[in-house]
């Protein structure tokens, strides 16, 4: 894929990640074609790096869904299972909050992966401001504990979208060289 191709579908993605936290599905699309984006990327500066800090962070971002999901499951059914008593709303209580400890800390460890990801992003193509959409990124993702770091995660990924659609051209290395034969003698 061209550069082009790569900047387009790194903002869009961007974007559409930035509506899915309202629309969960859009932001698991968007997710997607934020990863398609950035392993072209990786292949165009020639940094694996970019790619592979992002797909961490995804790996991470599903382990604190699921993470979540199977504590919140455990706690449930502990419930269930002890009756309707003032130990088993405290079990469920508690299994609610380990479940939301587990995700928030899988899910820091994805964000961490992100910004790597756009800070090395940042280093080879010259756009700063994905280190800006980086640093709000992982801001937002501690401050979500307080219903800000929603809105500074939102702003990240807008910031991230203007930053894909922002890459110049002109910073990025040429392709691939292609020797040409010599010419004919004359």
């Amino acid at each position: 894929m061209s550069l082009e191709s790569n900047k387009t579908l790194g903002g869009i993605g961007a974007i559409l990640t930035a509506i899915g936290s309202v629309v969960p599905i859009i932001g698991i699309i968007g997710i997607i074609l934020v990863l398609i984006a950035l392993k072209g990327l990786a292949e165009y500066y020639n940094e694996s790096l970019i790619f592979q800090n992002a797909l961490y962070g995804v790996i991470f971002y599903v382990i604190a869904v699921v993470a979540a999901a199977f504590v919140l499951t455990v706690g449930v059914f502990s419930g269930i299972l002890a009756g309707a008593s003032a130990g088993s709303v405290l079990l469920f209580t508690g299994g609610i909050i380990l479940a939301a400890v587990a995700m928030f800390i899988f899910y820091l460890i994805g964000v961490w992966f992100f910004k790597r990801s756009f800070d090395v992003l940042s280093a080879k193509s010259g756009e700063k401001m994905f280190n800006t959409a980086g640093l709000l990124l992982l801001l937002g993702a501690i401050l979500t504990i307080i219903v800000i770091g929603l809105l500074l995660m939102l702003v990240a990924w807008i910031l991230a979208a203007v930053a894909f659609f922002s890459i110049k051209t002109t910073n990025a290395p040429p392709p691939q060289a292609q020797t040409l034969p010599p010419p004919p003698p004359s």
